[in-house]
C-alpha cells in the first residue's frame, strides 16, 4: 500500500462499506476498521509510508493524510445524515387509541355461494365440483342434447380451438353449465344420490347490465327410489324460505329443459314490495329464481341407471342472479369491476 493506486483502492473499499452503513454502530465499526490506532487500515498505510524510499515519502505521506481526513469527514457526514433521518421519523404516542387495521373479506358472490352450499349441506347434500373444460358428451349428449338438438343453440357455447384430452373423452368446450358434473357423479356412484355442484360456467354473452360471458351456477341432483315431484317442490320451497326469508311465497311455472320432464321455473314473492308489485319485480310481484324438473329417463339411460327403478329431480340457479335479487343490485358488472366502494358494502 505504498503507491497512489493502492491508496485509491482503499478509498473505494471504504466508500462501498460506508454506503451500506445503516446505524451508528455500523459507523463505529467502520471507523475502527479504517482509523483504529493499532490495526486500522490507514494506520497500516502510514507505517508503510514511513518504510518507503526517502524520495517517495513526501508525496505518499500527503496522499495518506488526505485519505485519513477524507475518511474521517465522510464518517461524520454519514452520522449526521442518519441522525437527521431518525429525527424525521415520528414518535409513537402509546396513549393514543389504536387504529382498526384493514382486513380482507369474502367477495359477495363467494358469500352467496357459501350460503347456498350451507343450506343444502344441512339438508344432507354433498358438494362436488367438476372440470371447467368439458367434453361434448358430458356437457350435451348425456344430458339428452344430441348434436342436432335445438337446445344447444340456447347454450351459446364457447368451443375450444384445439381439443384437450380429458379422461376417456376429448374436452372441446368451456362448460356451459355444471350439469356435466351430475353425469360424472352418476357414472361413478350408484343411487341414492344427493349432490349440489357449484362452479364457473361460460357462454357467448355480452358484458352488460344482466349478462357476462363467465358466471357461476349451483346445480343440484337427487336420485333414488320413489323420488317425486312433491319432493322437488318441498325441497326448493324450503330452500327459498331459508335463503330469502320465512315469509317468502313460492310458485312453480311450467317450463322446458331437455334433461328434465316435466320441467318448472321457481318464482319467489318479491321481497322488495312483498308481492304488491314494484320496479324490481316488473310490477308482477314475483321474481324468477331457478329452473328445475324431474330427471329425464334418457339421462338415466346414459349413465346406466334403470329408469324403471329410479327417479330423481334436478335444479339449477345462477349465483349472480340470486345475488342481484338478494342485494338489490341492478348491474351485474359491479361484481367484477373490483371497486372497493361497492364491495365493502357486503360485510362477511
Amino acid at each position: 500500500m505504498t503507491d497512489p493506486a493502492s491508496l485509491e483502492r482503499v478509498r473505494a473499499e471504504f466508500l462501498d462499506e460506508l454506503a451500506r452503513a445503516a446505524s451508528d454502530a455500523d459507523l463505529r465499526a467502520l471507523r475502527d476498521r479504517y482509523l483504529g490506532r493499532k490495526s486500522g487500515v490507514v494506520t497500516s498505510v502510514m507505517k508503510a509510508v514511513a518504510a518507503a524510499p526517502a524520495g517517495d515519502r513526501p508525496a505518499l505521506g500527503r496522499l495518506a493524510n488526505e485519505l485519513k481526513r477524507d475518511i474521517d469527514a465522510r464518517i461524520a457526514e454519514r452520522r449526521e445524515a442518519l441522525a437527521a433521518l431518525g429525527s424525521a421519523i415520528p414518535r409513537v404516542d402509546v396513549t393514543l387509541p389504536g387504529r382498526q387495521p384493514l382486513t380482507g373479506r369474502c367477495h359477495p358472490l363467494t358469500q352467496m355461494r357459501e350460503r347456498i352450499e350451507e343450506i343444502f349441506l344441512r339438508m344432507g347434500y354433498e358438494v362436488v365440483e367438476g372440470p371447467e373444460l368439458e367434453d361434448d358428451y358430458h356437457n350435451f349428449e348425456a344430458l339428452n342434447m344430441p348434436a342436432d338438438h335445438p337446445a344447444r343453440d340456447m347454450q351459446d357455447t364457447l368451443y375450444l380451438a384445439a381439443p384437450v384430452v380429458s379422461e376417456s373423452h376429448t374436452a372441446t368446450v368451456l362448460r356451459t353449465h355444471t350439469s356435466g358434473m351430475q353425469i360424472r357423479y352418476m357414472q361413478a356412484h350408484q343411487p341414492p344420490v344427493r349432490i349440489v355442484s357449484p362452479g364457473r360456467v361460460y357462454r357467448r354473452d355480452n358484458f352488460d347490465l344482466t349478462h357476462t360471458p363467465m358466471f357461476s351456477q349451483v346445480e343440484g341432483l337427487v336420485v333414488g327410489e320413489g323420488v317425486t315431484l312433491g319432493d322437488l317442490k318441498g325441497t326448493l320451497a324450503s330452500f327459498a324460505r331459508d335463503f330469502f326469508g320465512p315469509d317468502t311465497a313460492v310458485r312453480f311455472r311450467p317450463s322446458f329443459f331437455p334433461y328434465t320432464e316435466p320441467s318448472a321455473e321457481l318464482d319467489v314473492s318479491c321481497f322488495q314490495c312483498g308481492g304488491r308489485g314494484c320496479g324490481v319485480c316488473k310490477r308482477t310481484g314475483w321474481l324468477e329464481v331457478l329452473g328445475s324438473g324431474m330427471v329425464h329417463p334418457a339421462v338415466f339411460e346414459a349413465v346406466g341407471y334403470d329408469p324403471e327403478r329410479y327417479t330423481g329431480f334436478a335444479f339449477g340457479m345462477g349465483i349472480e342472479r340470486v345475488a342481484l335479487l338478494k342485494y338489490g343490485v341492478d348491474d351485474i358488472r359491479q361484481f367484477y369491476e373490483g371497486d372497493l366502494r361497492f364491495l365493502e358494502q357486503f360485510p362477511a
